[in-house]
């Protein structure tokens, strides 16, 4: 059931556009090429979703997502996760404080990094699964629990993680029930000559720039809860659904799916898929999503939720190939 629209949608709506340029333009001011990789990170942004950023150190990952932080004037951490890292090292922890006048003494909360607007956790694969475990809470909960107390994030909190692909040695795989709370799982990849000579150019002369703020926190968040109200089709529901199903080793697995994957996507896929494509159509100035847009964003939702098997690792096959696949087999409705 879609809900009734308010007086001011209709502003909301015609903003979005022009904000997404504008955000592209202040990214672009920094981060030199990388469209896609951007347009992804604004989806799962305005969607208020969680994204992991594979690719090679040296990428800019880390300065791109504190470019973004930049442009929309939120609060900035970042976690070099290491497998010393331990759970209250992000959270924070409970210190015991003595009151001087009174000599009362009582425990006291302190935030940890956790605690901010958008969270960098760098090499995330590195830290170990009791680590994991705690940051897993804040990413589906918004919450933390410290000392039997619950600490609610303030909003928006999102998390967005790197992991070096080619690096293996002191990383700790991360566990499905961490990935699949991921909305997108975005590769970066090194860039074109031309992209490369401008990065060089750019960044040895010694000079600062600065990004200039395009939306604020009140903003963010009312446009985050505006395009959740934007219309869809079952269309578009079930083409997410069908997708989702076919990533699933089972009858309504694709060809590739029943020879290569161990384990598919599960419900939380087809809610992203969909939420996604609403998204990424809001931000082109389209109303209504289609089957493209939720094609578009399927390789970002559906690549990190697909457990290849043996035969497929032996074979060199990739989630990536597997989830083409499925593209091209499953149907629209």
């Amino acid at each position: 059931m879609e809900a009734t629209p308010t007086p001011e949608d209709g502003a909301l709506f015609d903003s979005l556009a022009g904000t997404r340029a504008r955000l592209a333009e202040a990214i672009g001011q920094r981060i030199v090429g990388q469209e896609a990789v951007v347009e992804k990170m604004l989806i799962s942004l305005f969607a208020g979703g969680h994204s992991l950023f594979i690719g090679v150190p040296g990428l800019a990952k880390t300065l791109l997502v504190q470019t973004v932080a930049e442009s929309l004037g939120l609060d900035f951490g970042r976690v070099q996760f290491t497998p010393d890292l331990m759970p209250a090292d992000i959270t924070g922890t409970e210190v015991l404080e003595e009151d001087r006048s009174s000599g009362r003494r009582e425990m006291r909360f302190v935030p940890g990094p956790l605690f901010t607007n958008l969270l960098l956790a760098d090499e995330i694969n590195r830290a170990p699964a009791k680590t994991q475990a705690a940051l897993l809470q804040a990413m589906q909960e918004r919450a933390v629990t410290a000392g039997g107390t619950t600490h609610t994030l303030d909003a928006p909190f999102l998390v967005f993680a790197t992991q070096n692909p080619i690096e293996q040695e002191g990383t700790y795989p991360l566990p499905e029930a961490q990935l699949d709370r991921f909305m997108f799982s975005i590769h970066v990849d090194y860039p074109t000559e031309d992209e490369e000579v401008q990065v060089v150019e750019r960044t040895t002369t010694g000079q600062t720039i600065e990004v200039q703020e395009v939306l604020d926190k009140a903003r963010l968040i009312q446009l985050q809860d505006f395009v959740r109200r934007l219309p869809t089709s079952q269309d578009v529901h079930r083409y997410a659904v069908r997708l989702s199903r076919a990533t699933r080793p089972g009858p309504d697995a694709a060809s590739a799916v029943s020879k290569w994957v161990r384990w598919g996507a599960g419900p939380r896929a087809s809610q992203y898929l969909a939420l996604g494509a609403r998204v990424r159509a809001a931000l082109h100035g389209h109303e209504v999503p289609d089957i493209a847009d939720v094609r578009a964003v399927a390789p970002a939702v559906l690549g990190h939720r697909v457990v290849l098997n043996f035969q497929a690792e032996a074979e060199g096959m990739t989630s990536a190939d597997v989830v083409k696949s499925v593209l091209e087999e499953v149907d629209a409705p």
